[in-house]
């Protein structure tokens, strides 16, 4: 391949980056989303820790965050409900605003360790679990991506998956992905707009 051909893939390969880029964005922009594009948050169905179900329609009377993730988390996890919890707590406890954990390894989490593992946060985090074809479909709803690993010599495993903190308006509609890398004051401030 000569240098002339690598270029050229390289700069087609960035355009194809660009419309993967700006089509997130239109997804993103509510009303004014392409016609015949899928919402994120589209319909899902799970179960809370407590065994009620949660729908898409839960969504709906108070803004919500919305993030994919595991019990057995090594750090990404706890880093980020820890975070949600700072933010929350900056707003005030009566503030109406919501917290879905949608675990992606229901095989160990049970509600009840769903449950345990989430008492040491906001309890405006709710945590959702599922049958495998349940999470997949809720994974879908949101363009998350999941993956169990390989189990390691002990039996135990880890799972790839997105690191995206959703916001979610009092219609159920996305408005864009949260960034928590900053004071938990800035997050709440920018949470506040929308309660």
């Amino acid at each position: 391949m000569t240098a002339a051909t690598r270029s050229l893939l390289l700069i087609l390969g960035l355009f194809g980056l660009g419309l993967v880029i700006s089509g997130a964005y239109v997804l993103s922009r509510g009303p004014e989303r392409a016609a015949g594009a899928a919402a994120i948050g589209a319909p899902f169905d799970l179960a809370t820790t407590q065994g009620a179900r949660f729908s898409d329609a839960g969504l709906k009377g108070e803004p919500h965050l919305v993030f994919f993730g595991y019990t057995h988390c090594p750090d990404v996890c706890p880093t980020t409900l820890a975070q949600i919890s700072s933010a929350f707590a900056a707003l005030g406890k009566d503030a109406k605003i919501g917290a879905l954990f949608v675990t992606v390894d229901p095989e160990r989490d049970t509600p009840e360790a769903l449950r345990d593992y989430l008492s040491s946060f906001d309890p405006r985090i709710v945590g959702l679990t599922g049958t495998d074809g349940e999470i997949r479909a809720a994974a879908r709803a949101f363009r998350a991506y999941y993956r169990k690993n390989p189990p390691d010599a002990s039996g135990g495993y880890a799972m790839d998956h997105t690191g995206v903190v959703y916001l979610m308006d009092r219609e159920g509609r996305f408005i864009g992905a949260l960034n928590l890398e900053r004071p938990a004051a800035d997050v709440a401030k920018e949470l506040s707009a929308y309660l």
